[in-house]
């Protein structure tokens, strides 16, 4: 019986080195065509499922690197992403657990960075990428009157189902005031003068904390014409009294990282950008309220939001359990 361990044991290591190897391989190619505009792609993945390497796919097309970050995904959902990162090329990396998205996203820019690529675009695992989408990104960073103060380029995101974009809340400049992370083209240089995302968020509001830290160095966040598909999930349309809306549906989870984010955003930005905090706040208030008034599972929802409100107000962070 111990010998069949072991034996098993020895081809997991076996095959782990032979993927180090031919990534090695295939990263020393890559690093031999860089170029000014080359883009090395992070990907966060959690529980993902088999369509996502159709995306992956979709993606290693249009760029001179990627790296796959997984936080804790079962073996069985790990399976495709190990074969995939042998047959198509690419790097993977595996923690094993869930660490957060600030985390994921830090690891596959260093990575990213150590390989030398000087641009990087950030995708979560269910968006999908289109045609010329990185030409066109990289079109608009061209045209950008003061792309020397550019930190971030986002594209346009369209529902696959609706074909609705979402409104973007701009600033003086045209920009957008802050958006979100998965599409993002970043150059490489701005983590060295802001620093990592936010690790201490765990999930939720790590690319509105960015997007708000950019513009309070001074630097810009700005958009294109290229498309990303990005469903928001189901969303449902309710209507009363003639007003209309479509909540959210946040998991009870997701709730309370929301609130207690949003929270610390605005300790943290306030006194730089008032008015842009203050806006932020009142959105946040809005979808909070369509959550008390329509989603299911209110009661455990209105309980995780007075504990992120205490928890945001006191600085309590990082990931917490028993929610």
């Amino acid at each position: 019986m111990s010998t069949w361990i072991d034996l098993d044991k020895m081809l997991i290591e076996r095959t782990q080195e032979a993927r180090k190897s031919m990534q090695s391989i295939d990263s020393a190619a890559r690093r031999e065509k860089m170029t000014a505009q080359s883009v090395c792609a992070v990907i966060v993945t959690y529980h993902p499922s088999a369509r996502m390497i159709e995306n992956v796919t979709n993606v290693l097309h249009q760029v001179q690197g990627l790296v796959v970050v997984d936080n804790g995904s079962d073996p069985c959902e790990l399976d495709p992403l190990r074969t995939a990162s042998l047959t198509i090329g690419f790097h993977l990396i595996e923690n094993g657990d869930n660490l957060g998205v600030a985390e994921a996203l830090n690891q596959g820019v260093r990575w990213a960075k150590s390989n030398g690529y000087p641009w990087v675009i950030l995708f979560d695992q269910d968006s999908k990428i289109t045609s010329s989408f990185i030409e066109q990104m990289f079109e608009a960073w061209e045209l950008h009157p003061q792309r020397e103060r550019v930190a971030a380029m986002h594209p346009r995101y369209v529902n696959p189902i609706t074909g609705i974009e979402p409104k973007v809340v701009r600033a003086p400049d045209g920009g957008p005031v802050t958006s979100m992370t998965s599409g993002a083209l970043m150059p490489t240089w701005i983590f060295d003068k802001l620093g990592w995302f936010s690790t201490e968020y765990f999930i939720d509001q790590v690319d509105v904390e960015y997007g708000f830290r950019i513009r309070s160095h001074g630097y810009l966040n700005a958009d294109s014409q290229a498309v990303l598909l990005h469903s928001p999930g189901a969303p449902k349309r309710l209507c009363f009294f003639g007003f209309c809306f479509e909540p959210t549906y946040h998991s009870p989870l997701r709730r309370y990282y929301l609130t207690r984010n949003r929270l610390a955003v605005a300790r943290k930005h306030f006194s730089r950008l008032p008015r842009f905090i203050a806006q932020y706040l009142y959105l946040a208030f809005r979808e909070t309220v369509k959550c008390f008034l329509a989603e299911p599972d209110r009661l455990h929802k209105f309980r995780n939001f007075l504990l992120g409100t205490w928890d945001g107000l006191t600085g309590r962070m990082g990931k917490r359990d028993g929610l």
